[in-house]
């Protein structure tokens, strides 16, 4: 471990230095004379050199060491993080100190309960290099369960300031008590922090102490017996849905089994565990299985099996032809099989334009440019993009789907995935499914494609075939269901996807080209009323994305 060298001596020196520096302000609040202030405000400097020392160390290992696997560089990540919040705990004791000498009374604090602050920050001060270079979870929990405890105590000692500054007496030393409090509040804060860091350089991810501990109650409700620092946690990025994703396996490189734990909002985590039972009535083996699910806090976690196999998305970039085709043609097949098992002969309204009304303000912070303004040339006048949004709304009111199917809600090509072993198609990501119109799942898997950033003429090609195959298949299954509104339906869910896409691009030329692709699709709509929306037809060449 010599890349490590003289870390633990470093970081096991600030942390009791910042120890004596909390002991310190411990004594000005029982005793706040000059002097005792002096030693806190003076130290402050000695730590921040610590923390420049530490921070150097720990860049100047990263930079300096090819070698370095990810364990170590987690290792001196964690080392860098905790670092950081030591120093941010003597700049809040700093704070502390200055703040007595407000009080116009040197006792006035005795009638709260400060002390019991201390007692939780040295405690679990007095652990941090343990739990760090022994890899000690436990201790890193106890680091984190303390911020708990601090909030508890912060929480009694505000509602008792609070009910006292209702009388009008004693105001400047109430509130020069409460930033008191609050400061040392925020103590409690940077020991999570801290803590989790311990848990980073273990675990090897970025868990929030709350995601911590539902990913070991999962892992208990499932029986496995394996201590979590034997347990390997990939995250799973690239997700927008605000949920932490990660496989959990063993501790073993080789082996490909696992499971996937999931973390977020307990609504969204506990319908994604209904949609699943829901699709297994449908098509067994659809979705992965359900192995746990626990709750806690108005958030929740669930395990879940392991597929094997590609996203589609990932299978537009392959270059055998065959794998490619077979996957696309089992994509269809599937959906296919769904739409018809699932039909119910129940009219349903459009709502796409109401989707795109609720995200239209994030499409306009990322490119204020898309908000254009009403313009008047010559005799003509153009709609701002607000009123033709509003025009389309009166447009929607008009149109009905003519039944209903269970759609997957959220169909992009990446929650898609083909296992070519077993020749099946699965589904991914399902919280949003539910009995609906399945030309929602068709615009979003029409626009999963077009809004890849990839200018490849090739694989740019092989997309525009995707999306206008798969139009031809949507086309040939509404004319069999007499579905003689799908075409302006279509239009409408393609406005929605074109536009809404263009907040997760950066790109400020291909973002345009969706908008402008949204906004011609709004005007032919428009331009339409008054005939039969039945006549009205999507042209193809909206899906074509020119690579040359």
């Amino acid at each position: 471990m010599h890349v490590f060298e003289g870390l633990e001596q470093r970081i096991q020196f600030m942390v009791l230095e910042v120890a004596k520096q909390v002991d310190e302000t411990l004594r000005v609040l029982i005793s706040p004379d000059e002097a005792n202030i002096e030693k806190v405000t003076s130290r402050d400097d000695y730590i921040d050199n610590f923390k420049s020392v530490i921070e150097n160390a720990c860049f100047s290992r990263l930079h300096g060491q090819s070698h370095l696997d990810k364990a170590g560089i987690d290792f001196i990540r964690a080392v860098n993080i905790i670092s950081n919040n030591l120093e941010r705990i003597s700049d809040f004791s700093v704070d502390i100190a200055r703040q007595v000498q407000y009080l116009s009374d040197q006792r006035f604090l005795d009638q709260f309960e400060y002390r019991p602050f201390f007692r939780q920050i040295l405690g679990a001060l007095d652990i941090v290099v343990r739990a760090l270079f022994h890899r000690d979870l436990s201790l890193a929990l106890r680091i984190c369960r303390a911020e708990f405890i601090l909030d508890k105590l912060y929480k009694h000692n505000f509602d008792k300031i609070i009910t006292r500054l209702q009388t009008g007496k004693e105001a400047q030393n109430l509130i020069t008590t409460l930033f008191i409090f609050r400061y040392l509040e925020r103590m409690g804060d940077s020991l999570l922090n801290i803590g989790e860091a311990v848990i980073f350089s273990v675990v090897g991810e970025k868990l929030k102490i709350n995601q911590y501990q539902a990913l070991r109650d999962s892992l208990d409700s499932l029986g496995v017996d394996l201590p979590l620092r034997e347990v390997d946690f990939e995250s799973i990025w690239g997700t927008r849905s605000g949920c932490r994703i990660g496989k959990v396996s063993g501790d073993n490189k080789g082996d490909s089994t696992g499971v996937i734990f999931k973390e977020g909002k307990h609504k969204k985590i506990f319908q994604e565990k209904i949609n699943i039972h829901e699709w297994e009535t449908i098509l067994p083996g659809l979705t992965p299985k359900v192995f746990g699910f626990q709750e806690s806090r108005g958030n929740a976690s669930i395990l879940l099996e392991f597929l094997t196999g590609c996203t589609f998305q990932e299978i537009v970039f392959n270059e055998d032809k065959e794998f490619f085709e077979d996957a696309f043609f089992l994509v269809q097949e599937t959906a296919a099989m769904i739409w018809q098992k699932t039909l119910k002969a129940q009219p349903v309204p459009c709502s796409f334009i109401a989707q795109l009304s609720k995200r239209i303000e994030d499409v306009f912070v990322t490119h204020p440019e898309f908000n254009t303004p009403q313009v008047q040339f010559c005799n003509l006048m153009i709609p701002s993009t607000s009123e033709l949004l509003e025009q389309l709304q009166q447009v929607e009111l008009e149109v009905t789907a003519p039944f209903t199917v269970f759609i997957h809600g959220d169909y992009n090509s990446n929650n898609i995935l083909y296992n070519q072993k077993e020749q099946r198609i699965h589904y991914i990501d399902v919280h949003r499914s539910t009995h609906g119109d399945y030309v929602q799942d068709v615009s979003v898997f029409l626009v999963s494609n077009f809004r890849l950033p990839i200018f490849d003429r090739i694989v740019r090609c092989k997309l525009n075939q995707v999306s206008l195959h798969y139009l031809h298949f949507a086309r040939q299954f509404a004319q069999e269901y007499h579905d003689t509104t799908f075409e302006i339906r279509l239009a409408l869910g393609l406005i929605r996807s074109f536009i809404t896409s263009t907040r997760f691009e950066l790109n400020e030329e291909f973002a345009g080209s969706m908008f402008i692709r949204g906004v011609y699709l709004m005007e032919l709509v428009l331009a339409h009323q008054g005939r039969p929306w039945e006549a009205f037809r999507l042209p193809d060449r909206i899906l074509r994305y020119r690579y040359y």
